[in-house]
């Protein structure tokens, strides 16, 4: 088993109509046909949504992402319309609302590695590949590449795992030309913010866009670089052949697995609420991947 510990009612909005809740985002259309995607509070971990919340995620998943859009403007365009908050919505949505571009989704997790972790550890172990790429013997966890590689999933729902496919399977699902586009684009995104990170300590492991078409042109479309969406690690910290401390919800992956939580990931009861500790450890590393990548302090 495995979704929503408890699923959320959407707030209804006139002039707003819900189409659908996401593990994080709420997803809206207005009455010009433009989306609008709000990001809560909410949680996932081990293909689960916790019951309780961590504050300000939300709007720092937002906020960091429009920074990044705009280090990025050069390379590709991307959806945003607007920040301001839609008219008869709750103040709450203030500062975790976008007003997006309606766009033909690309159904490709593009994701970009730099690093060995993760389910491409997992792969690399038993068959020296990723995603059906050769790598070189000897690689451990936390491993710097020899380049950075193009390792693209399946989009999953939620409760549900996304999983890796060969290239080859991508240009048989969406054409040569796209797999081509969305290779390129992904591996220059990956690279512009992988030199930004670095300026400022932090080591871009890995990372998934989501693209989709406005006409023939290729938009850079939901969240971009955030701990939810990309493993960040502290450059001076980082030692290959262990674990490495993330700016992420690995507090909440710990505590969950550790006696003190009494949950059996494998079993088919949901995961408990999360202590305070976790809760406050969460919000912390949240906002200190923004504060450390924007060079601002979080208000």
């Amino acid at each position: 088993m495995s979704g929503f510990v408890e699923k959320p009612e959407p707030t209804q909005v006139p002039g707003l109509v819900h189409l659908h809740t996401g593990k994080v985002r709420e997803l809206y259309r207005n009455e010009a046909g433009d989306l609008v995607m709000v990001a809560s509070d909410r949680i996932s971990a081990y293909d689960w949504v916790l019951p309780t919340e961590i504050p300000d995620k939300g709007r720092v998943l937002t906020q960091l992402s429009l920074w990044w859009f705009e280090q990025l403007a050069d390379l590709v365009p991307n959806h945003v319309l607007s920040s301001e908050l839609p008219a008869g919505a709750p103040a709450d949505w203030a500062g975790r609302a976008l007003v997006c571009k309606a766009l033909d989704m690309v159904p490709v997790e593009c994701v970009a590695r730099g690093y060995l972790t993760g389910s491409g550890l997992a792969e690399y172990t038993e068959t020296r590949t990723v995603c059906g790429l050769a790598l070189p013997e000897g690689l451990v966890d936390g491993s710097g590449l020899p380049a950075p590689i193009f390792t693209p999933a399946t989009k999953a729902e939620v409760g549900e795992h996304d999983e890796n496919v060969s290239y080859e399977e991508v240009a048989r699902q969406v054409g040569a030309e796209t797999a081509a586009q969305l290779r390129q684009t992904t591996l220059a995104v990956y690279g512009r913010a992988r030199d930004i990170a670095r300026d400022r300590g932090i080591i871009l492991a890995d990372t998934k866009f989501e693209f989709g078409f406005e006409g023939d042109t290729l938009i850079l479309a939901d969240e971009v670089l955030t701990p939810d969406s990309s493993r960040f690690w502290p450059a001076d910290q980082w030692q290959p052949g262990r674990a490495q401390p993330s700016y992420d919800k690995q507090y909440v992956r710990d505590w969950l697995t550790s006696p003190e939580s009494g949950w059996d990931r494998t079993g088919e009861q949901p995961p408990p609420p999360l202590p305070e500790h976790v809760v406050d450890a969460t919000r912390a590393k949240y906002l200190e991947a923004y504060e450390r990548l924007t060079g601002t302090t979080w208000a």
